[in-house]
């Protein structure tokens, strides 16, 4: 604002900006996007100050602690010629400039006729900052020159000299106490008359006194303060090989892309469950390194990791019920080689809101952070990644972090260079640092030139670098006679999955070390492979003959394997008349009971027997219900109770693309609509026996029905389906609304209608 008061600082502002380029014009609304705003018109004027405010606090925050130190200096002088801010300034005049210079690109700073001045606001973002600025009040409007202040201050008494340092060293303010407050300096009679006398202390209202501040950049010898505001902290470096720190972050990222690899590969058989409140349990995080032999957090990270890539979300099992697993993604990308998998996983980790290193911490409220929580984010991850990296990036090639000291200066310098952060930066970027050496973007403490590449955020040339040292897989084994298989190199993708299969991981390193025992080489028979198969894996892969004690474990297992078999049965009939027992199970009409005989007087069924029992009425059968002691008891109808809705927190939101959720919801409310069309077409089965009658019917008729169904979370709802097949308790029907084919639980369905 100009000293008639009539010109705003904004108008003088758009004159300024006239002359800038585009780039430039760019760079600052991408850092100010309140300056693209529309003078505020009545309603939205709040609105709009509150904007501008926050745009002003968002630039303040990404200032290092010489430009905060060079816009704290600027307040002070007031208006003043660039020459002038930089001679009050304690640093280096060149880099006092540049700070300078990056004020006025940010519109923090603007040049007015009259010299350089701060933007309006600045002053209240700037307050409450202790210890990142002098301290120092802006100068008085009519303030005297430097040699006339320092003239005064040689007037006082020793008394008067040690108070006016002392109210310098203790915020710039205090009280007049008794002291009067128009005086002359030959009048004065204690020291706080004499510092008001001569105007080194300015009364304010009441009886508060400021120091004014001319007067403190006098006491500091003509600066804003007294120690340099340009001293960069040092990092404690120590020398290295750069290909060994390139080899080293090689290996890491290759373990990294092995381990998301077996997790996924894991959760696409056994998925754990997802919390009520989100995120994985803890027994299942523990089970999780386990299997990867890492600790808790470095399993943690590998999920968080898949995560973010989008490799791993929440979705309902084959039961139905919350669960993580691997996503269709994680298909494509395990296709990839290696180095363009590992992009994909740092990339993603890079540009997270996700806090892995908060996990088997506790929240203030005294509960345990848990892997995948939805709250398990902070908005100043990413920065903190991104400026660790940028850190790591300034040391040249052959130095990296010292151990020990290290990690400790390189926060300092963050502190330095991201002054107005909380105190919960520093532990985010401690975190990045630790997580950038797990995951293969630093190696030994420093950045390789892949590390390099990520941090100026490009992928695709982090990964031509890596390339080159990742190590070569190997496609053969070692086995040995103590039931154990060494392979020396890292494995072919498809031979880790099929060794993993038949053999648990025993020790991970430069060779990994498996070991073969009775349960894993019956884990491959669970999926599938034959006592022929495996011998014949273990021939290919193998560089020495299959040891005689595999093979006979191998035989071993095979030969038990099979020979105790398991089904499933809801109950079971026996009869002394064979050929009765044998008409029943062959009825046509009996076919959706599942009835099969195991011998000429027993046979067993795959329906309960609530079910069972009148259905063998109606087939011309009188059975009776035999106890576990084979005494023939007379059952009677089980009481009925209603089960009362149990309310849930929903687990996550699984994002959709829009297209599918558009149909998803018409197909919903068409099968809404038909299922309220048709509520008064018949009456509706409510009992258990009458429901499972109609839906018999409904099966050997084709036709559609409407069931009331109570879903996981315990909410009940009506659904249109087209019953197929009634087995085991379960209901398989083609769901209108899903538009696919479902499973439902019988137990859980309250009613059946016809559609």
């Amino acid at each position: 604002m100009s000293s008639s008061g009539r010109t705003t600082p904004a108008r003088t502002l758009a004159d300024q900006l006239r002359g800038w380029p585009d780039e430039r014009l760019v760079a600052l609304l991408r850092a100010r996007p309140d300056l693209a705003t529309p003078a505020p018109q009545d309603s939205s004027q709040l609105a709009s100050r509150a904007a501008t405010r926050s745009s002003i606090h968002r630039a303040l925050d990404g200032l290092d602690h010489l430009e905060l130190s060079v816009l704290d200096a600027l307040l002070v002088a007031g208006q003043t010629t660039p020459e002038g801010l930089i001679s009050i300034v304690r640093a280096d005049p060149q880099r006092t400039a540049a700070a300078l210079q990056h004020l006025l690109d940010l519109a923090l700073a603007w040049e007015s006729p009259g010299g350089v001045r701060a933007l309006a606001g600045v002053a209240d973002a700037m307050r409450g900052m202790p210890g990142l600025v002098s301290g120092l009040r802006p100068s008085s409007p009519d303030a005297p020159g430097p040699a006339d202040v320092a003239a005064r201050i040689a007037e006082l008494s020793p008394a008067a000299t040690a108070m006016l340092r002392h109210v310098d060293a203790h915020g710039g303010e205090g009280t007049t106490g008794s002291a009067r407050r128009t005086v002359s300096p030959a009048e004065a009679r204690t020291p706080a008359e004499e510092l008001i006398s001569r105007r080194l202390l300015v009364p304010r209202d009441g009886d508060s006194v400021v120091l004014p501040g001319e007067v403190g950049l006098a006491l500091r010898g003509g600066r804003t303060t007294a120690e340099p505001v340009d001293d960069v902290p040092d990092l404690a470096t120590s020398p290295r090989e750069p290909a060994l720190v390139a080899r080293t972050a090689a290996g890491a990222a290759f373990d990294v892309v092995r381990r998301v690899e077996l997790v996924l590969d894991h959760w696409g058989v056994q998925p754990p469950s997802v919390l009520r409140s989100g995120g994985l349990a803890v027994r299942d995080l523990r089970a999780l390194a386990r299997e990867l032999h890492v600790d808790e957090p470095g399993a943690a990270l590998v999920v968080e990791v898949a995560l973010a890539a989008g490799l791993v979300a929440e979705a309902v099992d084959a039961d139905g019920s919350p669960a993580w697993l691997p996503t269709d993604e994680f298909d494509v990308w395990s296709g990839r080689p290696v180095a363009e998998r590992w992009t994909r996983l740092v990339g993603a980790w890079l540009a997270s809101s996700r806090v892995p290193s908060l996990v088997g911490s506790r929240d203030p409220a005294g509960k345990a952070w848990n892997a995948l929580a939805p709250e398990l984010s902070s908005g100043l991850a990413e920065e903190a990644r991104r400026l660790a990296l940028e850190v790591l990036a300034q040391l040249p090639d052959g130095e990296v972090l010292a151990a020990g000291t290290g990690i400790p200066s390189l926060v300092q310098r963050a502190r330095w260079l991201r002054p107005r952060r909380p105190t919960v930066f520093a532990d985010l970027v401690t975190a990045a640092v630790t997580e950038a050496a797990v995951l293969g973007v630093s190696g030994a403490g420093g950045l390789p030139p892949s590390g390099r590449h990520v941090a100026a955020d490009d992928l695709a040339a982090a990964a031509e670098a890596i390339d080159q040292h990742l190590p070569s897989p190997v496609e053969h084994v070692l086995l040995q006679a103590d039931l154990t298989a060494v392979a020396p190199g890292p494995l072919e993708t498809e031979v880790a999955r099929r060794l993993h299969l038949l053999a648990d991981v025993e020790s991970r390193g430069g060779a990994t070390v498996y070991r073969f025992t009775a349960g894993s080489v019956r884990r491959g028979l669970d999926a599938g492979w034959s006592a022929a198969e495996v011998r014949d894996f273990l021939s290919s892969v193998s560089q020495t003959p299959v040891p005689q004690p595999l093979e006979f474990l191998v035989d071993d297992v095979a030969r038990t394997f099979g020979s105790v078999r398991v089904g499933h049965a809801e109950a079971f009939l026996r009869s002394d008349d064979e050929a009765a027992l044998a008409a029943l199970v062959h009825d046509p009409r009996g076919r959706s009971l599942g009835l099969r005989l195991l011998a000429p007087t027993v046979a067993i069924a795959t329906s309960p027997l609530d079910v069972l029992l009148p259905r063998l009425r109606e087939l011309g059968a009188a059975p009776v219900v035999e106890a576990a002691d084979g005494t023939v008891r007379v059952s009677r109808p089980d009481l009925l109770r209603a089960r009362g809705r149990r309310g849930r927190r929903p687990a996550g939101a699984v994002e959709a693309r829009r297209a599918a959720e558009v149909q998803a919801v018409a197909t919903a409310i068409r099968a809404g609509d038909r299922a309220g069309s048709s509520r008064p077409a018949t009456a509706e089965s409510t009992t258990p026996s009458g429901a499972l009658a109609a839906l018999r019917e409904a099966i050997e008729a084709g036709s559609t029905v409407v069931i009331g169904y109570v879903d996981n979370h315990g909410a009940t709802g009506e659904r249109v389906v087209d019953p197929r097949r009634l087995d085991g308790g379960r209901l398989a029907a083609y769901d209108h609304r899903a538009d696919d084919v479902r499973e439902f639980a019988v137990h859980r369905i309250t009613g059946v209608r016809r559609a």
